[in-house]
């Protein structure tokens, strides 16, 4: 008898776990697909309008994965821009709206040296002083920035892809009105939003 509920618990587990992989596996066919093509695309919908990153997963491949799975697992939707520097950067992927930090999973390796330069509308991994300290948070160049490129062992932030649509909309955000606060320097009054980041799916036929 006991062997027999046993073996019907082992069984209704098993049909449990079942659907869920299965579920794991199918939520997001188009992040699938998306790393496995040569240039992964991710698009931000934003509450001023709609931005698509084209991601470079040959001279990158550690920060697109990276970036791939923090879209893959929702957490940029909700986000915001919470420093944005007209002649700087535009800098997201950290904050709720509300301004409460998100957990993010552990550090990467900076890719900083594999040659791509933080030039206009060039997307690259923020991270703090700590050289490979980078998680969810990114920015976008609105301007030429060499001054974070590669240079020596230990510097540099590591662009990771560039922005292929929507580069109006990087201006718009870059040209919001903003204030000092305690997250960064420059946040924005009215919060800018990433409403939805969504893998693009790839066109079988191309």
């Amino acid at each position: 008898m006991h062997s027999l509920r046993r073996n019907l618990l082992a069984a209704a587990a098993l049909a449990l776990c079942a659907p869920v992989a299965a579920l794991a596996q199918s939520m997001f066919p188009a992040c699938d697909s998306a790393l496995r093509s040569p240039a992964p695309k991710v698009r931000l919908t934003t509450s001023l309008g709609s931005i698509v990153i084209e991601l470079d997963k040959d001279k990158a491949p550690l920060s697109t994965e990276n970036f791939v799975k923090y879209v893959d697992s929702g957490h940029y939707n909700g986000t915001v821009f919470h420093r944005v520097m007209d002649t700087f950067m535009i800098q997201g992927g950290g904050f709720s709206k509300d301004m409460r930090e998100k957990p993010t999973r552990s550090p990467i390796k900076n890719e900083a040296s594999n040659g791509l330069k933080n030039e206009p509308y060039t997307v690259a991994m923020a991270r703090t002083n700590a050289y490979d300290s980078a998680t969810s948070q990114f920015f976008i160049n609105t301007v030429s920035n060499g001054f974070l490129n590669y240079s020596a062992p230990g510097t540099g932030y590591a662009v990771f892809g560039k922005v292929v649509e929507g580069k109006d909309v990087v201006d718009k955000i870059r040209k919001v009105a903003v204030k000092p606060s305690p997250y960064s320097e420059a946040t924005p009054l009215e919060p800018v939003v990433i409403e939805k980041a969504e893998c693009v799916a790839v066109d079988a036929k191309k």
